[in-house]
This record gives structure tokens, sequence and C-alpha cells, in this order.
């Protein structure tokens, strides 16, 4: 919903480091590298592809529930990541950032 983004931004809302999700995602072409925010260090800004509104049945991204829905839903528990689309419109041209569901690893065993 809220994209181009940076991978910066995604581990801002989601609160874990994120390469390894991004670059599955990136092997399974359900995201793509979008272009460079004109910032140092010139960050690589991911949205979502094709492949993506092909794979959940999406002819475009308006097929996507409103956030509002997600709200109802008690799923709104990260504000942010919905900040520049609040009423359900979306900028022209963006895709949402497709996010995977934290995961709780085991602590590493140490003999």
């Amino acid at each position: 919903y809220k994209q181009p983004a940076m991978r910066a931004e995604i581990e801002q809302i989601r609160g874990v480091e994120t390469s390894s999700v991004l670059r599955t995602l990136l092997d399974q072409k359900l995201i793509r590298i979008v272009g460079r925010k004109d910032i140092p260090g010139r960050p690589i800004l991911y949205g979502t592809s094709k492949t993506f509104l092909q794979k959940f049945g999406l002819r475009d991204l308006r097929d996507l529930p409103p956030l509002r829905d997600f709200a109802a839903l008690g799923q709104g528990e990260n504000p942010e990541l919905f900040a520049e689309d609040v009423d359900g419109s979306q900028q022209a041209g963006a895709e949402p950032v497709v996010e995977e569901p934290a995961r709780a690893y085991p602590e590493p065993v140490t003999t």
C-alpha cells in the first residue's frame, strides 16, 4: 500500500532485518527494484510486480482490499505502513509492498 519503499522503511515498520526476506521475494519475482531514492547512499526502492498481481488473482492494484477493512479485522497494528494511503487512494503508478509475516526462530544451540 505504501510504495515504492526502501529496505530501511520496511525494517522500521517490521522491526526486524529484512535482507533475506527481500531477496526471497525478489527471487520469486513478487517484488522488483523500481529505482533508487535520491538521497545519500541512493538506497534501492522496491515495489510489487506483475507476478505478485497474477499470483494473488488481482487485475491491478485497485483490486486490493481497502485499508479500512484491515483495521476492522484488527490488522492495523502498524499504522505507519499505511500512513500515505489512509483514505484508500493510491499514488499513480504506485504498487504495494509485499510483507512476509514475522516468524519466531529458535535460539541457536551451543555445545
